[in-house]
């Protein structure tokens, strides 16, 4: 794929997100200021457009479009300017493969190919960049195999992997 493609591609998937957006959109007396509240769902919207921000990142990300008083809204004309440059530069790119299996595996203290899922849940809630209780459930409701109540890693990773192609 050519950088033009891939350009039409962000400003098309941008197009698509400002009109989902635009649903929910509020406007001011003064109609050139757009707010839209979409703080609690940042995260979903970034990742959906094939960005992967860590937490830190993420709050980064949101303290530059967010208003100067933190009302729950963020402007539109900062929004799109922001995202386009995330987009067009790759930014926040998903972790490797060959990473995540490497992760799982130092997880994996049986080397069986699976783990538990309450060996799961203590290590992403409890160590690094902890999990929220949100995160927690939407990963192990893709995750968990619900007959033996574990995680075979190698099948999950296939599921996040991203194709580039």
């Amino acid at each position: 794929m050519g950088t033009t493609s891939t350009v039409d591609t962000y400003s098309n998937v941008l197009e698509f997100l400002c009109c989902r957006i635009r649903l929910k959109i509020t406007s001011n007396i003064d109609a050139s200021v757009v707010l839209f509240s979409v703080i609690p769902e940042i995260g979903s919207i970034v990742r959906s457009l094939g960005c992967f921000p860590t937490e830190a990142e993420l709050h980064e990300l949101l303290a530059e479009v967010e208003e100067e008083e933190p009302t729950g809204y963020i402007n539109l004309e900062k929004f799109l300017p922001v995202m386009t440059k995330v987009l067009l530069h790759r930014s926040y790119q998903p972790i490797p493969e060959d990473v995540l299996l490497h992760a799982f595996e130092a997880l994996d203290e049986n080397k069986c190919g699976y783990i538990t899922k309450e060996e799961l849940v203590k290590y992403l809630t409890e160590e690094g960049e902890p999990f929220t209780q949100e995160e927690m459930e939407d990963m192990l409701s893709t995750a968990l195999d619900p007959e033996t109540n574990t995680v075979h890693y190698r099948d999950y990773i296939s599921m996040l992997v991203v194709d580039e192609t």
